[in-house]
């Protein structure tokens, strides 16, 4: 699958549409994680009104499919799928999904759960949540 598995956008995603094109790419999954990042309305004590996310076109491509490539050598795994939206984002809106597929779901979760921390640790997306207070880039990536 490759390239569509790996995308940067301002639109919405279908989490069902991605979870299929996961299954449907081999008969020997047997378990699919997925993880789903929102933007919440609280964070380290403050309100947020909004989020907004930037990002370092091309190489925060690079990136996820570094991550990608690296989750499929490194994981028991089939399948992965990384999405990630930029721009503003309301309250409550999809952000980010991984979709993961392996014959057993132990090694889909683990996968799951590397990827979105090799994606917070390495990819040039940067946030900024709108407060009372005013805006706040987001340095650290918990």
């Amino acid at each position: 699958m490759g390239q569509g598995n790996i995308r940067i956008q301002t639109e919405d995603f279908s989490i069902e549409d991605e979870t299929v094109r996961v299954r449907e790419s081999s008969r020997r999954i047997g378990g699919i994680v997925s993880f789903l990042g929102t933007a919440r309305d609280f964070s380290k004590g403050q309100e947020i009104h909004k989020i907004d996310f930037e990002h370092y076109p091309g190489m925060a491509e690079k990136r996820l499919a570094e991550i990608r490539e690296q989750a499929l050598q490194d994981y028991d795994i089939i399948e992965v799928t990384i999405i990630h939206r930029v721009g503003e984002r309301s309250i409550g809106e999809n952000i980010v999904l991984i979709v993961v597929g392996a014959e057993h779901r132990q090694d889909a979760f683990r996968a799951c759960s590397w990827c979105i921390d090799e994606l917070k640790r390495i990819t040039p997306i940067w946030k900024k949540e709108t407060t009372p207070k005013g805006v706040v880039w987001v340095e650290e990536h918990p």
